[in-house]
């Protein structure tokens, strides 16, 4: 669950044809499916947080870790082809007894859920300092839906990952984030075959930049995007584009 890169620009320059060919407008909500999938759970997890803490808030007093163990029932069932990681992550100090918290669960190697347990004694050098990562900065600064990746998530897979977040309030106030990650690998394999029908240098990038899935070896997974002449954009939502070059 790590984002690296600066934001990037994403200026594109109008291709050809593009923007009339059915096989761009297939990839397009083909990709926005894709990530509405996604972000339905992380609403899931975003609300039912959200109520959680609530509820313990108008009990009079501050939310504990077992508070957040509820989740568990809905976040479990949410994990397999599509979603790999899940989970709601606190603003640090949200807690009574326990400065930062994850409430966050993903499938083992043995497709069988396991809870991630990371460093967070505040006082170690070891420290999962997540709040400096997009996934986490973006909710926390405003935005609705933020998408970062995909990146080698060192700390819960060691595989390419992306994640996908909203930010989870409690009376208006920032509480945290609810996330989910998902294997770049399941993403292309979801969105690839679709980029192919494009007779055309095609791929799809987030806010920042960051190649997602491509149908050209000139811009693979991982890459990032800063501008380049002959690709339009087209928007799949307010968080990622397709870019399309000329035929």
């Amino acid at each position: 669950m790590r984002s690296e890169l600066p934001a990037a620009r994403a200026t594109a320059c109008p291709a050809a044809d593009s923007a009339v060919d059915p096989a761009v407008s297939a990839a397009v909500a083909r990709v926005h499916a894709t990530l509405d999938d996604v972000f339905a759970t992380v609403g899931l997890v975003r609300d039912a947080s959200s109520r959680r803490l609530a509820e313990v808030a108008a009990a009079g007093r501050a939310p504990v870790r077992a508070d957040l163990a509820p989740l568990r029932p809905l976040l479990l069932p949410h994990l397999g082809d599509l979603v790999c990681g899940l989970g709601f992550i606190a603003a640090p100090g949200l807690l009574a007894d326990a400065p930062w918290y994850l409430e966050w669960w993903q499938s083992g190697p043995s497709g069988a859920p396991s809870q991630l347990l990371p460093d967070l004694d505040p006082d170690s050098s070891a420290l999962y300092d997540y709040t400096g990562w997009e996934w986490f900065t973006g909710p926390r600064g405003g935005a609705e839906r933020t998408v970062c990746g995909p990146y080698v998530d060192y700390l819960c897979s060691d595989e390419y990952v992306l994640t996908l977040s909203a930010p989870v309030r409690v009376g208006g106030a920032f509480a945290g984030v609810a996330a989910a990650d998902v294997f770049a690998r399941t993403f292309e394999n979801e969105i690839v075959p679709a980029l192919r029908e494009i007779p055309a240098p095609a791929f799809v990038v987030n806010a920042p930049g960051r190649v997602m899935a491509s149908n050209t070896v000139s811009w693979p997974p991982g890459a990032v995007y800063r501008g380049a002449r002959g690709f339009a954009a087209r928007p799949c939502g307010n968080t990622v584009s397709l870019l399309v070059g000329a035929r």
